[in-house]
């Protein structure tokens, strides 16, 4: 859902302020979606493994099943600390939401396909004009 998301505000123009490294390059002056990462323009490697690090870091400290800590299905990472009233649901309750979030998921996942595709397609003679959305 970020990777969508994401990829809509930079296309809209919002990117963050100042700059992305010590050299002086602002975060704006890296191209938008899959240039970002391939081609003349793109992020450094250095910068690329960094990302790639900060999310491996992230997958080992915190988002990790901890036996005993009351998670109840695969994929909750909750370990005892986050609770926002759902052990308060009755269990069709929990079904319902976990099936609401898989599928937000889903159609995240299909979007961000779209744009990734719709971005490809252009230097084969696509339209560049017509809107993404």
């Amino acid at each position: 859902q970020l990777a969508f998301l994401g990829q809509v505000v930079t296309r809209a123009g919002i990117h963050l302020p100042g700059n992305i490294d010590y050299a002086g390059n602002a975060f704006d002056s890296f191209p938008n979606g899959v240039a970002a990462l391939i081609g003349p323009d793109s992020i450094p490697f250095e910068g690329q493994g960094q990302i790639i690090a900060f999310i491996g870091w992230l997958e080992i400290a915190f988002m990790r099943d901890v036996p005993g800590t009351g998670n109840e299905h695969v994929g909750d990472f909750r370990n005892g600390y986050i609770d926002f009233g759902w052990d308060d649901f009755d269990e069709e309750t929990k079904l319902q939401k976990r099936a609401i979030e898989l599928n937000n998921g889903r159609a995240a996942m299909m979007g961000i396909l779209g744009l990734m595709v719709h971005e490809e397609i252009q230097p084969l003679g696509y339209d560049p004009d017509l809107p993404i959305i």
